[in-house]
């Protein structure tokens, strides 16, 4: 009784790993897979593998799982004939029904598929050799059982793949669609191409929180940014410690410089620079968070995006309290601007008449107008600072700390 009760144990929790693996592979978002991309290791490469074929993936998960749950349906019914004597054949199903599926239930499927909601990249991780074991095991079965459900896909029907411009070019050619309705629809639609290097607030231009800083001088800080959240650091950007949320500071407010700010802290949270904005916008809704600290392949911060950011691409600009109304250049005369450092180059392009990608030659990695004449003296920029680019003079008017604050351009050439 006792070996078959140790039995019953240990296919128990196999049926846990098998269907918490289920929800944990089917679950992993896209930031946690570009990460997994980027790893080394033997069982990184074994899920994505894994992931290549979800069918095959699908079916060993399930065969596997539905073979250990049939040895556990006959254990429990051994063993409870060997522990209990029925009298009636009506109570003897009902209990051993309702006490197999109980354990099934509780054990084997909803605490493992919680577990495996919450850290689905570890579990997937911890499983993902032993599901290519078994997949290797299962084959035959798995392989008729993926042939025959593809089968019934297609006679169901093929789902057409309508690609992003193909969306795009419909929504030009309806008529009834009003022309704010129809700017919504593409924003949503170019969600799937945009990438969050394409819209971020770059390095150069994040306000965020050093550590270290006295009580004072962060409430300070807060006012004068007027950001509801704010990344924090410790010594630089490339390590962020955590976000601050204003609101979480409201209830010490009047506590003095030894109150330990710190602790206020939230967690950070990282995206990749590549990943998509559609995606994006899933992990936000998901994660319940605003606000999001973007990295590049090495986990250097390269920049900032919030939800805000990927809100105004589908409805447009999105006005609040906090916005000042302020244009990001003056015109001073004929061909003459004074631009704000931070400009995006396109913007940039779009005030001169230049075409897109003018200076996609000379910027580098670069996205604004300074980070663009930082490329090229590749050190901090000084006032006075003067260079030329298509013909077109730059120069530093004036620095705020380390960085441009405004460049004066000047067209020598009329508009092309």
């Amino acid at each position: 009784m006792v070996v078959w009760l140790v039995i019953i144990v240990v296919l128990l929790c196999m049926s846990a790993l098998a269907s918490g693996s289920e929800t944990a592979f089917f679950s992993l978002s896209p930031a946690q897979l570009e990460g997994l991309r980027n790893k080394e290791s033997a069982k990184a490469k074994a899920v994505l593998q894994l992931l290549d074929e979800k069918d095959h993936l699908l079916a060993t998960i399930l065969v596997l799982n539905n073979l250990v749950n049939i040895c556990i349906v006959v254990l429990c019914n051994n063993l409870i004939d060997g522990l209990v004597e029925f009298y009636s054949t009506g109570w003897e199903f009902a209990i051993k029904t309702v006490l197999v599926t109980f354990l099934l239930l509780l054990f084997g499927e909803i605490m493992p598929k919680v577990f495996a909601n919450y850290n689905p990249e570890r579990l997937a991780s911890m499983m993902a050799m032993p599901i290519v074991g078994a997949r290797k095991v299962l084959t035959p079965l798995t392989f008729i059982l993926v042939k025959y459900s593809s089968g019934l896909a297609e006679k169901r029907g093929h789902r057409a793949d309508i690609s992003v411009d193909e969306l795009s070019d419909a929504l030009e050619m309806t008529e009834q669609t009003d022309q704010d309705e129809r700017q919504m629809l593409t924003g949503i639609v170019q969600l799937a191409n945009s990438e969050i290097h394409d819209i971020m607030h770059p390095r150069l231009d994040i306000t965020a929180l050093n550590i270290e800083e006295n009580f004072s001088r962060v409430k300070e800080l807060i006012i004068n940014s007027g950001y509801s959240r704010i990344p924090v650091y410790r010594e630089t950007l490339d390590n962020i410690e955590g976000v601050l949320y204003v609101k979480d500071l409201i209830p010490h407010i009047n506590r003095d410089d030894s109150f330990e700010w710190s602790t206020l802290l939230r967690p950070a949270y990282f995206a990749p620079e590549h990943s998509k904005l559609g995606d994006m916008l899933e992990e936000f809704r998901s994660r319940k968070v605003h606000v999001a600290i973007v990295v590049d392949e090495y986990g250097s911060t390269v920049g900032l995006i919030t939800l805000e950011d990927i809100l105004e691409e589908i409805v447009g600009e999105i006005s609040d309290e906090s916005d000042i109304d302020e244009s990001f250049f003056q015109r001073l005369g004929d061909g003459i601007y004074l631009f704000e450092g931070k400009t995006h180059i396109g913007d940039l392009e779009r005030v001169l008449g230049l075409s897109e990608g003018t200076f996609d030659d000379c910027k580098g990695q670069a996205e604004t107008v300074a980070g663009m004449m930082l490329e090229r003296k590749r050190e901090f920029l000084r006032k006075g600072d003067k260079m030329t680019f298509h013909n077109i003079r730059f120069s530093v008017e004036s620095v705020e700390g380390r960085k441009a604050d405004k460049i004066r351009v000047e067209q020598t050439q009329p508009r092309q």
